[in-house]
């Protein structure tokens, strides 16, 4: 599957941008001086994992720990993101095991999956909200703004968790089990079948 591609399809999937699309289909060159390297240490990346196996956790194919999402997640965010986001990104880490302190008296590692699920479920919807009232926030701004040419929108910053939702996603869809196991794939360049047999409910096709 192909950047684009991917991109494209994980914003289907979410219904709206993907946070940093501007530097993954560049190449991944943010031009960030920020501190990312807490993000490439073993306890990050595994911490990582399991938020992403909680969004997409193993079932008849494997889930997210599997495509090693934790480790994709920290080279994105260092290669791909800006410095403000990197910044929300390292931060959110430490919220969401505040979240978890506060849900469940321990740390989002000591909890188990099923509670995991019911902490990302609320602040899934906690991103949500925050990304609806930021939206109605910058349209309002553009309207109050109107006509003035210099005029230049504040920078809102981004929800912690829509970027580990979003890079799970992508992660997950461009990884090799993503590809073959949740997604059905040939390569391409191939036989071309005008009139290949579908049946309902086959699961959707990964590209080269």
């Amino acid at each position: 599957m192909n950047r684009r591609d991917a991109i494209g399809r994980v914003g289907l999937i979410l219904g709206g941008s993907i946070i940093g699309a501007e530097f993954f289909m560049s190449g991944c060159k943010s031009g960030s001086t920020a501190n990312t390297e807490d993000l490439s240490k073993p306890e990050t990346t595994a911490f990582l994992d399991e938020v992403g196996e909680t969004i997409l956790p193993e079932t008849s194919t494997p889930g997210a720990k599997a495509a090693k999402v934790g480790a994709f997640m920290a080279v994105m965010v260092k290669d791909c993101y800006t410095a403000d986001d990197q910044k929300v990104f390292q931060e959110g880490i430490g919220k969401l095991d505040d979240a978890s302190n506060k849900k469940f008296s321990k740390k989002f590692m000591e909890i188990s999956a099923a509670q995991r699920t019911e902490l990302l479920t609320e602040i899934d919807k906690e991103a949500k909200d925050y990304a609806a009232q930021k939206g109605k926030e910058a349209d309002a701004d553009k309207i109050k703004h109107a006509g003035e040419k210099d005029y230049k929108a504040p920078d809102v910053p981004n929800h912690y968790f829509t970027m580990m939702k979003q890079l799970t996603l992508l992660g997950y869809f461009t990884s090799e089990v993503g590809a073959t196991k949740a997604l059905r794939y040939v390569p391409v360049p191939g036989k071309y079948i005008g009139d290949y047999p579908y049946k309902k409910g086959d699961r959707a096709w990964a590209l080269s």
